[in-house]
């Protein structure tokens, strides 16, 4: 019997506070005392989620369901990998004998008339009237994106890459794009070696943005499509859709599955691109959603994870009848973050038997990926796009703005320190102190917990730039993935995990041993961080570490534990090991 209760927890809490729990029936007492607790869909939903991790597939074979140690999501579970109707009807009888609960035996009954209806299944005609004849009495028209949705064994390759554009700079989530993009498709040329290359190409769109293309092509695009106008050279939703999703359609429209119309484009021979990236940045997410509803495709947005594999997939939607299973090859996975980034989801674009979705397109959250090294002796091809833009295409025009401060980036720093809500005894020191071990690092900067921009905490004048939201770190601030990462005085909520969780190497510093930021840290320890931070600062300038009377007693188990400690040049050490 579990001591553990689970509505002394806040949902962002509940996370973190049984990820270490890997007893499938502790989750289950666990998910039972919320359920007679507060009953909470969120918290069901993560505890759910926890025990699934646990349950491989196929874990309960045909003929080895034991109905009785089961709840109703297990069988659901089960059931899934069920074709033959006597073992559901024997399924169905047992459960009916036994425990004889409702909703499994619903459960039961779905599968089992799934399957049956399956084998029985007829083909159905598809009407394929735009929505004003099949509803004459909706009260405004709609728009029927006949040109794509009606195209049906197009071909389909390479993968378009949109690369945006800021005050005429390449903005940098779009090179790190460019990088993944090209280990994607190498891996993908290996996987299919009997086949012609595909090819990585770069979108530019906006005013001047040609001479960004020998730029694109040495971080990794083979092929450069350009347009450009000096209408476009602030981003406007019209225009930009139109001009991409011409680019990546050819112009083409589609009528009965057949391409009609259309550019003979020398560079390529497919109707689509097989795949699209767009940077998650304020314009790429507008333009990406804009861009797949003009395709009539699908669309992961906020992504930090690609990979490209086959999948086997049972949902009849997508394979045709109930029951059956098919593989998809060359499927684009494409990993996001959930609950706040303690669970991700891989989403998939998949084609249906009779309506194809493509190109798989996603947005890539900045930061997620590492900017390639650019290689200015590759060769690429440019290709100018001809479209004729529509005057009506630019109704809204900007006469005059200001360009705001850029504000701080600490995105791009080998050395993060951060502060909390610990420095309350002296603020003003607190800061000083992140101050003095910042710069004592070649490359580094000072960030802040959302606790300290809306606290109310008194900051001397020379400091008080340093707590402004600008510097914030966490889910409604910056994300940032340095070498070191140093956390003094923070607790380590949730919402401040997802800014910093892909630092390479994590220590804290806190007075609270139970501290939820130790779970995630390389180094712990255990100590004030007015006496911590100033013995941290000494050892990076002198490139040794000896521990003295506040980090002797700090260290713990899950931190530290080697003294004289040598460092390199940039004040980290050489020997350090991930805990």
């Amino acid at each position: 019997m579990t001591d553990f209760d689970p509505t002394e927890y806040d949902i962002s809490e509940l996370g973190p506070a049984i990820k270490d729990v890997d007893d499938p029936d502790e989750l289950r007492e666990i998910l039972d005392a919320e359920k007679d607790g507060e009953n909470r869909a969120g918290a069901i939903a993560l505890i759910e989620s926890r025990i699934e991790k646990f349950e491989e597939d196929g874990e309960d074979a045909v003929g080895e369901i034991d109905l009785s140690t089961m709840s109703a999501a297990e069988v659901g579970n089960a059931l899934q990998n069920i074709d033959d109707v006597e073992e559901l009807d024997r399924l169905l009888e047992e459960e009916s004998e036994g425990e004889d609960r409702d909703s499994v035996s619903r459960l039961i009954q779905r599968r089992l008339d799934a399957v049956q209806g399956s084998e029985e299944e007829e083909e159905t005609e598809i009407d394929d009237r735009p929505p004003e004849e099949r509803h004459p009495d909706l009260s405004h028209p709609t728009r029927d994106k006949r040109h794509v949705r009606a195209l049906r064994g197009g071909t389909y390759r390479d993968m378009w890459v949109y690369c945006e554009t800021q005050a005429g700079e390449l903005v940098s989530v779009a090179k790190e794009m460019l990088g993944k993009a090209r280990k994607l498709m190498d891996d993908y040329n290996a996987e299919y070696p009997d086949e012609d290359d595909e090819r990585v190409v770069a979108v530019l769109v906006g005013d001047d943005v040609k001479t960004h293309a020998d730029d694109v092509i040495a971080l990794g695009a083979d092929v450069v499509v350009v347009h450009e106008d000096e209408r476009l050279a602030r981003f406007q939703h019209k225009p930009y859709t139109e001009i991409v999703s011409d680019m990546a359609r050819a112009g083409a429209t589609h009528e009965d599955g057949e391409v009609v119309g259309g550019r003979d484009e020398e560079w390529r021979d497919y109707d689509k691109p097989r795949y699209i990236l767009f940077p998650a940045t304020n314009n790429g997410r507008d333009l990406s959603a804009l861009v797949q509803a003009e395709l009539d495709s699908g669309l992961a947005s906020d992504c930090s994870g690609l990979f490209i594999d086959e999948e086997v997939i049972s949902n009849p939607v997508k394979t045709g009848s109930a029951g059956e299973k098919r593989t998809f090859e060359r499927v684009l996975h494409m990993k996001r973050p959930d609950f706040s980034g303690f669970e991700y989801s891989t989403i998939l674009c998949l084609d249906n038997p009779r309506r194809e979705f493509h190109p798989q397109g996603a947005s890539v959250i900045p930061g997620s990926f590492e900017v390639p090294d650019p290689d200015p002796e590759r060769e690429g091809l440019i290709v100018d796009h001809e479209l004729e833009l529509d005057d009506e295409w630019f109704r809204v025009a900007v006469t005059d703005h200001d360009r705001l401060d850029e504000g701080v980036d600490l995105s791009g720093h080998d050395v993060v320190v951060a502060v909390g809500r610990g420095i309350g005894d002296d603020p003003t020191r607190g800061m000083e102190l992140a101050l003095e071990l910042a710069d004592a690092f070649e490359d580094a900067d000072v960030g802040v917990t959302r606790g300290i921009v809306t606290g109310s905490y008194s900051f001397d004048a020379h400091v008080e730039q340093y707590t402004q939201e600008e510097r914030q770190i966490g889910e409604t601030g910056q994300v940032v993935a340095p070498e070191l990462y140093v956390a003094a005085g923070i607790s380590g909520a949730i919402q401040h995990k997802v800014g910093m969780d892909e630092s390479e190497t994590v220590v804290a510093i806190n007075t609270d041993p139970e501290a939820r930021i130790r779970d995630f840290s390389d180094y712990f320890i255990e100590g004030d961080l007015f006496e911590v931070l100033p013995e941290l600062t000494e050892a990076v300038k002198s490139g040794s570490f000896e521990f003295g009377t506040a980090a002797e007693e700090a260290a713990t188990d899950g931190g530290a534990q080697t003294s004289d400690t040598e460092t390199d040049g940039d004040g980290r050490s050489d020997g350090s090991e991930r805990r």
